[in-house]
């Protein structure tokens, strides 16, 4: 049975603080740790060194947060959205693909300034070094991926569609994740930061594109 649009209106809020606030609390929980080299810390190391493996199939699927990987997968949807919405006549068409852009653009200026005040060191796997915390190729991953999903949902028409498409972000975010713990380039709690700074940002977009998304030109034709 489809749900009143008072009743989701109403909902909407609650939902809403959950997404920003319970990544957010994670994040810094873990970042206290990571700074204070608490017992949280301590148990990041001994599950990296039963999960890392490093193998050719990691090295992959860790490559799917490079820069030259991820960027260009956006770059396309942002120019199908723009191309879309200015066709339709939207107004403000480009402002949907400015935002996404920006929140890519945002990811270095929070992720550096965060990797220079904990200072981690990484795994055995890599080079001795510090600033690995938390991780920018996940973050790069799921800001990407992301904002592509969240551009081209609303243009997609069917659910099976809009499943397909939420599926492959997962998939692919999850598998950078994956390569990044598996071949030794980060710590399990880096990646996992990392998806906690991403969820807030992506929640921040979703809720602009909500806003900016207006019914009449401005309105993509799916439902």
């Amino acid at each position: 049975m489809p749900i009143p649009a008072n009743q989701e209106r109403a909902a909407l809020p609650g939902c809403v603080a959950v997404l920003l606030a319970l990544p957010a609390l994670l994040f810094a929980l873990i970042t206290w740790q990571v700074v204070a080299d608490g017992p949280l810390v301590r148990l990041d190391e001994r599950l990296s060194r039963v999960l890392v493996n490093p193998d050719r199939c990691s090295e992959l699927l860790a490559d799917l947060g490079n820069i030259p990987v991820a960027v260009p997968v956006l770059a396309v949807a942002l120019g199908y959205v723009a191309v879309r919405r200015r066709r339709a006549g939207a107004d403000r068409w480009w402002l949907p693909v400015a935002a996404a852009a920006l929140l890519l653009a945002l990811v270095p200026a929070l992720v550096v300034p965060l990797k220079e005040l904990t200072d981690r060191p990484g795994t055995p796997a890599v080079p001795p070094g510090t600033g690995y915390y938390p991780s920018g190729h996940t973050a790069t991953a799921a800001v990407a991926y992301g904002c592509a999903a969240l551009l081209l949902l609303p243009w997609l028409r069917t659910a099976l569609a809009r499943r397909a498409l939420i599926t492959l972000c997962v998939a692919l975010v999850l598998g950078a994740s994956y390569g990044l713990v598996r071949r030794g380039y980060h710590w399990p709690l880096d990646v996992v930061a990392s998806w906690c700074l991403c969820a807030v940002l992506l929640t921040s977009l979703w809720l602009f594109l909500r806003r900016v998304t207006t019914p009449g030109g401005s309105q993509p034709p799916g439902p």
